[in-house]
């Protein structure tokens, strides 16, 4: 019977050498996780993963920036701290301050994040001499109003009293007497939706400065029919408001000469009669 030949120790270690290899490949790759990242029972082996009180800390850190996040936007929406102290107007002439602050009726001491300035603006609107309002936040507790009065153009008699318009054709006052410098608008009614009225506050608008002065009334029975009336007595007869300023172009001409009536509706073919 032929006997098996062992080999040398080194030839049985070098036989067993590429085995070994092939096991130990295996349990390396298992250690590497698809994304890079060792396992976590390969990184409790190195004493790599977290700690318990380390995770603690983290989450109560964010609760705390959660708690501090709302605390301070409880501060600021529901608590004075940067509540309204002040409201300062500006803008007023023939209005007071105070009567702007009643009506913009601005709570005291309510946080300025919820203040509606929208709201504010509109109910100081609703006062008659204003015309325009602006409102604005002044950090840390000032609201400011600014306002816009409206500018009289005329005034309006209705045989009972006698109210002053603005250039929008707007009825805002009521004057005991006729305002001196502002003409009489002889018209049948006045209001902003009026196209009658409209047409008369913009000539006035249009009219040459130095003669607007001079201007005493203005008529009109339809928008293309302007009629404006001077102190001397003489009538310029403007027509439409179109053209503006050709038409004062003409009527500087036209008023050099000697007349009563200065007819520049169809400034092509002005007349002086």
């Amino acid at each position: 019977m032929a006997k098996t030949r062992r080999g040398t120790p080194g030839e049985r270690t070098a036989g067993r050498r590429p085995a070994a290899r092939s096991r130990r490949a295996p349990a390396e790759s298992r250690v590497r996780s698809s994304r890079g990242r060792r396992p976590a029972e390969a990184r409790m082996r190195t004493g790599t993963q977290p700690s318990r009180s380390k995770a603690m800390r983290r989450r109560w850190i964010a609760v705390l920036s959660v708690l501090t996040v709302l605390g301070l936007a409880y501060v600021l929406l529901f608590t004075s701290l940067l509540g309204v102290r002040s409201v300062e107007v500006h803008g007023t002439g023939d209005l007071t301050a105070e009567q702007v602050r009643q009506a913009a009726d601005v709570p005291h001491h309510r946080a300025m994040l919820r203040l509606d300035t929208g709201e504010i603006r509109d109910r100081v609107t609703r006062l008659p001499r204003v015309a325009e309002v602006e409102v604005s936040r002044s950090w840390p507790s000032t609201i400011e109003i600014t306002v816009t009065e409206r500018t009289a153009v005329g005034f309006f008699d209705t045989g009972a009293e006698l109210r002053l318009v603005d250039g929008d054709g707007v009825v805002f006052r009521t004057v005991p007497e006729p305002p001196s410098g502002l003409p009489e608008l002889k018209l049948a009614r006045v209001a902003p939706d009026d196209p009658v009225t409209r047409a008369v506050t913009a000539v006035l608008g249009q009219f040459p400065p130095p003669l607007r002065e001079r201007v005493v009334s203005v008529g009109a029975n339809t928008p293309a029919s302007v009629e404006l009336t001077l102190a001397d007595g003489k009538i310029v007869r403007w027509g439409d408001a179109e053209q503006p300023e050709r038409k004062a172009k003409v009527l500087a001409a036209l008023m050099t000469r000697e007349g009563t009536t200065y007819d520049v509706s169809s400034p092509e073919l002005p007349t002086v009669s």
